[in-house]
């Protein structure tokens, strides 16, 4: 009897330690749900709306000393919460305030690492903690996750992780994606039930996630290696590298440490994408003390449009008359900053002495008597190589930021890189553009003086491809743009329909319409926005101008009222007491219904810029007319292959 008691309280005693392994949590709308399991390794699943999304899933960190995260987990404890803040966005990309509402599951494992789970109501995030207080170097970690059959991805093949991750999104079922393939991030995956994208925030020390397939609907993380050795590639001093030789670990740590936020955004709404703000919520929390300075602002840009200016009686080019130039133009139309690109100074290497034909302190004085600012272009590899004296020498000239271009690397020492430039530049008040970057990773809150990244594949594609279709542009807002800001560079006024195009290095035209680029300025969030046109054109298009330069590049609130990936987007956008509204479509034509019920009580003026009626022999052909509307009003965004349509909504006293 004694032993069959014994062998009974034992098989109880095993039941519950297998239980207390699995957890589970809800998002707090109670329409996502996480089961996480710890039986002889870590591994989750997440549902929505009781629909199996992502499946099989395994996350642990594999170590040269000490314990590896997910090897054979033993619990110590764990905890439960419910979280609902708000945050102020210093910067605000797309809401000035943040709710921050979540449930999260923190559980403490033997062998000093914690491991925490977050579902929220657009997503899910999980994170490492590392309380070890040892040296070491990460080996590997372990990122996989398996969607249901049939699932297809929008993916953003690389060849190379030295990259500047600028890529089209290759449709594709998941079992194409074979073993060598590989893209950077984010990621778009399609269920039969839902969509999700998958991307990583607060990457500090640590190198940047690549994605790879398996021939199946599996995918696993892959990492570049520690860089122990790069060089000049061919000769080629000031920009390109070769990596010549790399470590056998992925990043040196030393423990007691937080790991980046693997995010996965998941909805079967496609609006979710855009509105979401999970990069940044789970982003570390701003450490600059004074903002004042930090002044977002649009961009009169000289490199698209190749400094061709005309009707001016002096030769154009990299000379400090052209730059006169366009700091008047900015002035004129209360445009913040001019940047001065490549060729402003003496060689690409030589970047703390100017190019003989421009005084740029000259500009920079010119600038601020005209309340226009001065950004400078510099290369990274020329800047990492003299940080501090050359960010301290532009300051002291005057100059408002820099466009850092060409780092091309997501590895441990890059991404350090990125995060001590942000450091010193918000030491000197200066702004930062990331050009030639990876994927804005949560930088940007801690540093808001860091506006923008590129890391996509932009309007500048237009000097040499005919690669930025209208498809393209209504892809990105719900993939590259769910990370952050982009550096998209929109404002082309030559724009062509497809059988028109032509590729023109220095004369370089846009596919779609001109009430598309138009529209761009309320879809595309870049709180430091281009003006890629030359000024000259500008000026012949000023009714245009003069339509872009009432929209803001922050904004207080955000709603999107239609959208699909790849088809259409529509997007309504609060600052102050005004609304903007954007729409684009692909080479479908559509004709989409406003809601304007978000508007309060009282009449407004909706000032329209949209497709004009020839549009489809001439895509520059728009119109422009004033409604009046209230919040009852019924209003259609009637838009042609390519299309868009704009309004700014203002109430009437």
């Amino acid at each position: 009897m004694k032993k069959r008691l014994f062998v009974l309280c034992g098989l109880l005693l095993a039941i519950y330690q297998v239980s207390s392994q699995t957890y589970e949590i809800k998002s707090p709308d109670g329409r996502i749900q996480i089961k996480i399991n710890n039986s002889g390794k870590i591994s989750w699943t997440a549902s929505l709306n009781g629909n199996l999304i992502i499946e099989n899933s395994e996350a642990g960190m594999d170590f040269s000393v000490n314990t590896d995260f997910g090897s054979n987990p033993k619990v110590k404890k764990h905890t439960i919460k419910s979280v609902s803040e708000n945050i102020h966005a210093i910067v605000s990309h797309k809401d000035a305030q943040i709710k921050d509402e979540y449930t999260e599951l923190s559980i403490t494992y033997q062998g000093n690492y914690k491991l925490n789970f977050r579902a929220y109501n657009d997503g899910v995030a999980y994170q490492f903690i590392d309380e070890a207080k040892v040296k070491r170097e990460v080996i590997s970690e372990k990122v996989s996750f398996t969607f249901p059959k049939g699932s297809r991805s929008l993916f953003p093949q690389e060849e190379s992780m030295y990259s500047h991750n600028e890529r089209l999104y290759l449709d594709k079922s998941l079992p194409e994606i074979a073993s060598q393939d590989f893209c950077s991030l984010p990621v778009l995956f399609t269920t039969d039930k839902a969509k999700v994208l998958f991307t990583e925030t607060a990457l500090h020390d640590y190198p940047g996630l690549f994605l790879k397939g398996n021939g199946n609907t599996t995918l696993d993380a892959i990492f570049p290696k520690y860089v122990l050795e790069a060089v000049d590639k061919n000769g080629n001093s000031d920009r390109v590298q070769t990596i010549t030789k790399e470590a056998d670990y992925i990043a040196k740590t030393a423990g007691d440490r937080a790991y980046p936020w693997r995010v996965f955004m998941i909805s079967d709404d496609d609006r979710t994408f855009v509105e979401s703000n999970l990069t940044y919520q789970l982003a570390k929390p701003n450490v600059i003390k004074n903002t004042d300075w930090i002044k977002p602002g649009k961009v009169a840009w000289d490199w698209y449009n190749a400094n061709n200016i005309f009707g001016i009686d002096f030769k154009a080019g990299l000379n400090t008359e052209t730059y006169k130039y366009f700091i008047d133009f900015a002035s004129k139309n209360k445009i913040e900053y001019v940047i001065l690109d490549e060729g402003w100074t003496k060689s690409t290497t030589q970047i703390l002495d100017f190019n003989p034909s421009m005084d740029v302190k000259e500009l920079i004085q010119y600038g601020k008597e005209k309340g226009v600012g001065i950004i400078l272009w510099v290369l990274w590899k020329p800047l990492d190589a003299n940080l501090l004296q050359i960010l301290e020498t532009y300051k002291s000239w005057g100059a408002k930021g820099i466009k850092i271009d060409y780092m091309q690397r997501n590895d441990q020492y890059m991404v350090n890189s990125y995060e001590q430039i942000a450091r010193e530049c918000a030491k000197l008040e200066l702004l930062v553009d990331f050009h030639g970057a990876f994927k804005p990773s949560g930088l940007e809150r801690m540093y808001p003086n860091v506006l923008n990244y590129e890391g996509v594949r932009g309007n500048e594609n237009n000097k040499w491809s005919d690669e930025i279709t209208p498809e393209h542009t209504v892809t990105i807002p719900f993939i590259r743009m769910a990370a952050g800001p982009m550096d998209f560079t929109p404002g082309s006024m030559v724009n062509k329909e497809p059988n028109n195009f032509a590729i023109s290095f220095e004369r370089p035209m846009s596919l779609g319409t001109r009430a598309h680029q138009v529209a761009m300025y309320v879809v595309y969030e870049a709180p430091l926005q281009m003006m890629c046109e030359s000024p000259s054109i500008y000026y012949k298009e000023q009714e245009t101008v003069d339509f872009i330069a009432q929209i803001p590049t922050v904004w207080d609130e955000t709603k999107v009222l239609h959208g699909s990936v790849g088809n259409y987007i529509v997007v309504a956008r609060k600052k102050a007491d005004k609304w903007f509204i954007g729409g684009m479509t692909d080479a479908d034509a559509r004709e989409l219904p406003i809601d304007l019920s978000f508007l309060g009580d009282g009449s407004f003026s909706m000032e329209l810029f949209a497709d004009g009626i020839n549009v489809d022999t001439f895509a520059q052909d728009y119109k422009k007319e004033i409604l009046e509307v209230n919040k009852n009003s019924k209003v259609t965004a009637k838009m042609a292959s390519g299309g868009g349509w704009s309004a700014i909504i203002t109430q009437k006293q």
